[in-house]
């Protein structure tokens, strides 16, 4: 394909990043209304919080959905017409803090399972390494997936925004 036919690769991982977040959305919303599949591949809090039942752990599903969603409406606010609504600097800033934390969050959490699974470090206390699994190749992989194309998307957005300055002759 010709360069000026090709479609702009931030755009398409501005796409890929909501996909990524309003899917996440999903498996957060599918917990909130009571459903506990795949629940015990979380573990942690998460898996405790949810066997002890009442109010909290929907709370905290329906603040997750809203969290995802939010990060999705951020993603496609960086190539829809109605994110022009949103002033560049605040959009820019929310973008790039956004994805900075999901890309360290998914590096630091991918990055601590494999290192523990590998067997390079040995933590104090009971490892699930089922659930280590689980974080390393679904879970938090998910976090850094959605946070390189949210960054990907929101540098191109920088570009695409950029104040043009005039050539001087």
């Amino acid at each position: 394909m010709p360069p000026e036919r090709r479609p702009d690769t931030s755009i398409l991982a501005a796409y890929g990043a909501a996909v990524l977040a309003f899917a996440y959305a999903l498996v957060s919303l599918y917990w909130a209304v009571g459903n506990d599949g795949l629940i015990s591949t979380v573990g942690g809090y998460v898996q405790s919080f949810e066997r002890n039942g009442g109010a909290g752990p929907v709370v905290v599903a329906v603040v997750a959905t809203l969290a995802k969603v939010a990060g999705g409406l951020l993603a496609l606010a960086l190539v829809r017409p109605w994110g022009r609504a949103i002033p560049r600097n605040w959009l820019l800033g929310i973008a790039v803090a956004a994805s900075a934390a999901l890309v360290l969050y998914g590096l630091a959490e991918v990055g601590a399972a494999i290192v523990v699974l590998n067997g390079a470090i040995h933590p104090s206390g009971v490892v699930d390494r089922n659930v280590l699994r689980w974080h390393a190749e679904l879970w938090d992989l998910w976090f850094l997936l959605w946070g390189l194309l949210l960054a990907v998307a929101t540098n191109g957005y920088r570009r695409r925004t950029a104040p043009r300055v005039p050539s001087v002759p």
